[in-house]
């Protein structure tokens, strides 16, 4: 959880309009919008309050092991997309498509990405002006999971 609190304090200067992933878009899509788009789920379950709709294994979304759609109970909005992609993706790779790392000093007009540690010395990238934080695998090369969400629902983010 506490990844997830690291994740909410960075992300808390983001901008109220998030990455859209596959069509879903944090805090503006919603949970009916998910099962139209991709079908019945592999699972759901409730946790901390949340809606968790898991597509894996036989479900999994073209491209990805796993995609888990956090869904306020009471909005239906979709507050948070984890994607754990199939493929390899490098860092480079995540450079070329969302931005380099940010220049010290003044942020520039461009989606650039900040370097940080968890506690248990995890890198991952935040973009702050895209709502996305993507965890690196313990290599520090290749990705293990994009996290799409919104300041909302990063403000909410449990401890």
């Amino acid at each position: 959880m506490k990844t997830i609190a690291i994740v909410a304090v960075l992300l808390a200067a983001a901008p109220v309009v998030a990455k859209p992933w596959q069509g879903i878009e944090p805090g503006q899509s919603k949970r009916e919008q998910v099962l139209q788009k991709f079908g019945e789920p592999s699972r759901v379950i409730t946790a901390e309050g949340k809606e968790i709709i898991a597509y894996l294994d036989d479900k999994a979304i073209k491209g990805t092991k796993q995609v888990q759609f956090k869904v306020d109970p009471g909005t239906q909005l979709v507050e948070r997309i984890d994607v754990f992609p199939g493929p390899v993706i490098d860092k480079e790779s995540v450079e070329n498509t969302y931005g380099p790392a940010c220049p010290s000093g003044k942020q520039p007009a461009s989606p650039c990405h900040l370097k940080k540690l968890t506690d248990d010395f995890r890198t991952f990238l935040v973009y702050p002006r895209l709502g996305v934080a993507i965890f690196l695998n313990e290599d520090g090369k290749t990705v293990h999971t994009f996290i799409f969400t919104t300041v909302q629902a990063a403000k909410q983010a449990p401890p």
